[in-house]
C-alpha cells in the first residue's frame, strides 16, 4: 500500500497550494490513502470546520492536528462529530474529538491514524505519549485490526521523536514528526521496520518564520514586544510531506521517501 502524509497546512497559502496539487500529487505517486496534518490552517491557529471539509474534498483521508487543534474554539463544538478529524490522543479523558481512527483505504486496506502529541518543550503538556500509543496499539495492532498504521508525532525536540520511532519501531508503518515546520532529511527504516522522518516539514511559504510572515516574529526576537498578531505569509507555497510503501502482508514498510513541490524549496519526489 502506498500512503502519502502531508505536513502542517499552514494558512491559505499552504491551504491552495495543498487543494490545488494533491490530486495530481496522488495520482503520481498512486497513492491509496492520504493524511494531512491541518492544525495551522486557519489563519496559522488552528481549523475550522469548513476547512476540514474543503480538505477531505480535496483529496485527504483523514486530517490531524496537534497543539493548535483547539485554536478555533468552534472546534470543539464539532470536533466530536467528524470522524476523520484527529487530535492528539493524550489530551485528557473527555477533551472532545478522537485521538486516533480506523479508516478504509482506496484500496480497501484498514489504516489505523494516530495523532500523538510530544511534551518537550510543548504546551499545553500532555498526558504521557508513551502510554497513549501503548493504549492505541493495544486496543489496533498492526496485522490483525489494522493493515497498516501511521502516527502522526507533533512535537518540538528531535531526541523526543527519535526516541518514539524507536519505542514503537516494528509495531507501525510509519512515525512522522510534525509541529517544526522543517523538513528533516532522515527518512528511513528503522531496524524492526517502521519508517520515520522526524518532521515531515510543511504546505506552506518558506520565505517566513514557519510559515508566518517573518516581520512580526523577528520583531519580538528583537525587541521581545509583541507589536502586532502575527499571520501567515502568503508566498507560493511548498507542499512538504513523506510517502510510505507497506508490505501487504506485514503492514511494515518497504520503502520510504520525501516530497517537497512548489515554493522555494528545491523540488524533491519519492523514487519508490
Amino acid at each position: 500500500m502506498r500512503i502519502l502524509f502531508l505536513g502542517d497546512m499552514v494558512g491559505k497559502t499552504g491551504r491552495t497550494a495543498v487543494y490545488n496539487k494533491l490530486s495530481d500529487i496522488r495520482s503520481r505517486l498512486k497513492t491509496d490513502f492520504v493524511i494531512v496534518n491541518g492544525e495551522n490552517s486557519a489563519q496559522g491557529f488552528g481549523i475550522t470546520r469548513k476547512i476540514l471539509h474543503e480538505t477531505l474534498e480535496a483529496g485527504a483521508d483523514v486530517v490531524t492536528s496537534g497543539n493548535h487543534a483547539f485554536d478555533q474554539k468552534e472546534t470543539l463544538s464539532w470536533a466530536g462529530e467528524e470522524e476523520r478529524f484527529i487530535r492528539p490522543a493524550n489530551f485528557p479523558k473527555g477533551t472532545a474529538g478522537r485521538g486516533s481512527n480506523l479508516v478504509e483505504a482506496s484500496n480497501g486496506a484498514r489504516v489505523l491514524v494516530a495523532n500523538i502529541m510530544g511534551r518537550v518543550f510543548m504546551h499545553p503538556e500532555l498526558d504521557d505519549p508513551f502510554k497513549a500509543v501503548e493504549d492505541e496499539l493495544a486496543a489496533c495492532p498492526l496485522g490483525e485490526a489494522a493493515d497498516a498504521i501511521v502516527l502522526d508525532f507533533h512535537a518540538e525536540a528531535t531526541s523526543e521523536s527519535q526516541c518514539f520511532g524507536h519505542f514503537v519501531d516494528g509495531r507501525v508503518s510509519l512515525v512522522v514528526g510534525t509541529h517544526t515546520h522543517i523538513p528533516t532529511a532522515d527518512h528511513q527504516i528503522l531496524s524492526g521496520g517502521t519508517a520515520y522522518m522526524s518532521d515531515a516539514g510543511m504546505c506552506g511559504d518558506y520565505d517566513s518564520s514557519l510559515g508566518m510572515d517573518k516581520e512580526e516574529p523577528l520583531n519580538r526576537f528583537i525587541t521581545k514586544v509583541n507589536k502586532t498578531r502575527m499571520e501567515p505569509a502568503t508566498g507560493p507555497a511548498t507542499v512538504c510531506g513523506v510517502l510510505v510503501v507497506t508490505d501487504d502482508k506485514t503492514g511494515l514498510a518497504s520503502g520510504v521517501g520525501p516530497l517537497r513541490t512548489g515554493g522555494k524549496l528545491s523540488e524533491i519526489w519519492p523514487k519508490i
